[in-house]
């Protein structure tokens, strides 16, 4: 008998059918209703009771799922007390503001919670500045844009550094509503852009790269306003109608108003994306903290894209 199929019977008997049990899961139904048949063969004892409208626990079933429960519950303590008495030091994670502003919160509240012996050192810096902190080896990890890092392996050699995709964000046009076009829909292409005020980020920043070969390939040359490598700076210029940027929705994400106070028109153009990458240090450089921390930042992107809280948002898994 394995933990994973009492959490797996767990999830059934808690939902109540197998179906939604392996939605929930990630699993598909017939692999979950051949784990669930296993343990019932395993055990000797019919657990479930299925019917068109679902599944319910039979008397047995019942005092085994609150075995169950009480089993996952001492396992999960015995892992948290494993890894607290395990894991010490100091980690340094490096995140662009507009990251930071969806993800540095809950990072921080899950390291503590998971690890409250590991000191944790938060950096917020340009995607190009910490991506020369971490060449520096002043950090241990960081999330990326730089659309070179899609590079070959020559260059994650030469820099040694581990590479993983993490997620991939729509870009949209960002106005303040008081100077938005009139009507101006919800979605665009990069060739309407061509009369656009913009203000943008410059070169060093990693989400230009990206910008500017999507500009190149709509053949289309921007109409440059103001270049600001201040995250705040650029939105307050935005909302005071200075000119639009293209930015993810994470730009916003700090603004409590920010529907009331910013007009977005998604960009349509295939590949018009900004791809974020988790870059840390080479495997064998990396501490125990770090490797935890590393872990702890994949778990945290995952569940704000699953519960939407990170909008335009979409989960790249390594290949």
């Amino acid at each position: 008998m394995e933990l994973r199929q009492l959490r797996y019977f767990v999830r059934v008997v808690e939902l109540g059918s197998i179906s939604r049990a392996a939605a929930d899961l990630s699993l598909v139904q017939s692999a979950l209703s051949q784990q669930i048949t296993r343990l019932e063969s395993e055990l000797s004892t019919r657990l479930l009771q299925r019917s068109p409208q679902g599944v319910t626990p039979t008397e047995a079933g019942l005092a085994f799922f609150r075995e169950a429960q009480l089993t996952l519950r001492h396992a999960e303590q015995a892992v948290r007390s494993a890894q607290e008495a395990r894991l010490t030091g100091t980690v340094s994670v490096g995140l662009a503001p507009t990251t930071a502003a969806v993800l540095g919160l809950p990072l921080m509240r899950a390291m503590r919670e998971r690890y409250p012996n590991v000191r944790l050192h938060m950096v917020e810096s340009l995607s190009g500045h910490l991506s020369a902190m971490l060449n520096a080896r002043q950090i241990d990890l960081a999330v990326l844009f730089d659309s070179r890092i899609q590079a070959s392996q020559t260059l994650r050699s030469a820099r040694r550094w581990s590479v993983l995709p993490l997620l991939e964000e729509d870009l949209f046009l960002i106005t303040a509503q008081a100077h938005a076009a009139p009507r101006r829909g919800a979605r665009i292409r990069m060739n309407q852009l061509r009369e656009e005020p913009l203000i943008l980020p410059s070169g060093p920043h990693g989400l230009r790269s990206t910008l500017d070969a999507a500009f190149a390939r709509a053949r289309v040359a921007p109409n440059l306003v103001l270049e600001i490598d201040s995250l705040a700076m650029l939105m307050e210029a935005v909302s005071a109608g200075l000119g639009g940027t293209l930015q993810p929705w994470a730009a916003v994400a700090r603004f409590a108003d920010a529907g009331a106070r910013f007009h977005m028109a998604r960009i349509t153009d295939p590949g018009v994306t900004r791809e974020n990458w988790l870059c840390a240090l080479s495997e064998e450089e990396l501490s125990p903290a770090a490797l935890a921390a590393r872990v702890v930042l994949r778990d945290c992107a995952r569940a704000l894209v699953a519960e939407g809280a990170w909008p335009g948002a979409v989960l790249r898994e390594p290949a």
